[in-house]
């Protein structure tokens, strides 16, 4: 394959991984959040009286304010993913995937709302980084 289209691939892969990723993360979350086991609000005694025990769901606050910077660390995920596969080093992802998980731990261990909207998250944006990249591999061979 010419250079230039080897680029273009790359480019469009990246472009689509990233900016796709954010609607197709989105999506999932949302769908998610309107499952019949998705976390509710701990009743407003129970709120006062200390830290939640119960999950305010992938959507509530508390997982919203534990995982600030999620929109562009999950950016930054989906192009480190995509970037490995088009590489032809796909056990690059699993790299991405242990700083991140690495640099959440301490937020997610007391947050079982963070914790579900991570996992739901995670995975989502790694599936589409990962159909990106494959797809972008196929048209490099």
């Amino acid at each position: 394959m010419h250079p230039a289209l080897q680029a273009l691939v790359w480019v469009a892969a990246l472009a689509v991984s990233a900016g796709g990723g954010w609607y197709a993360t989105r999506l999932v979350l949302d769908l998610a959040s309107r499952s019949a086991d998705a976390g509710r609000d701990a009743p407003a005694a129970q709120a006062t009286a200390g830290p939640l025990t119960l999950s305010d769901g992938p959507e509530g606050p508390g997982a919203r304010r534990v995982l600030r910077g999620g929109t562009w660390i999950g950016l930054l995920e989906r192009l480190g993913v995509t970037a490995a596969i088009l590489a032809g080093m796909p056990e690059g992802a699993a790299i991405v995937v242990a700083v991140k998980g690495l640099g959440r731990y301490a937020e997610l261990r007391d947050n079982p709302g963070a914790s579900e909207r991570f996992v739901i998250g995670t995975l989502a944006s790694l599936v589409w980084a990962s159909l990106v990249g494959f797809t972008g591999r196929m048209l490099l061979a």
